[in-house]
C-alpha cells in the first residue's frame, strides 16, 4: 500500500516559482519499487490532466504547457517526489496531486492548491 501526502502550494504572482513535494511511504519498501509517479493537476470546470510523470530510472515526460517551465524529480531514499515550478502563470491554477501506479492500482493523494495571480 502506498500513501501519499503533498505539500508546498500556496498563492504566488505570475512569474514566481513554487517548489511542490509529495512525501510517500510505502508499506513494504521504498518508492525505488515504483515505476512510474507523477503529478496531475485539476482547474476549476476542468478535468484532471497529467502534468508531469517519471520513471524509476529518471525518464520524465511533461504536457506541453509546462515544457521549460516545470521540472519533475524524485529521491527514492527520501522517498520524495517533487516538482519545481518556474515562470508560473494563472493558467497553472488549480489543485496538484501526487499519483503513483504500483502493481496495477493507482493511489492518489489527498491534493494541494495552486493559486497564480495575475
Amino acid at each position: 500500500q502506498v500513501q501519499l501526502v503533498e505539500s508546498g502550494g500556496g498563492l504566488v504572482q505570475a512569474g514566481g516559482s513554487l517548489r511542490l513535494s509529495c512525501a510517500a511511504s510505502v508499506s513494504f519498501g521504498s518508492i525505488f519499487i515504483i515505476n512510474n509517479m507523477g503529478w496531475y493537476r485539476q482547474a476549476p470546470g476542468k478535468q484532471r490532466e497529467l502534468v508531469a510523470n517519471i520513471s524509476r530510472g529518471g525518464t520524465t515526460n511533461y504536457v506541453d504547457s509546462v515544457k521549460g517551465r516545470f521540472t519533475i524529480s524524485r529521491d527514492n531514499e527520501r522517498n520524495t517526489l517533487y516538482l519545481q515550478m518556474n515562470s508560473l502563470k494563472p493558467g497553472d491554477t488549480g489543485v496538484y496531486y501526487c499519483a503513483a501506479r504500483l502493481r496495477a492500482v493507482d493511489y492518489w493523494g489527498r491534493g494541494t492548491q495552486v493559486t497564480v495571480s495575475s
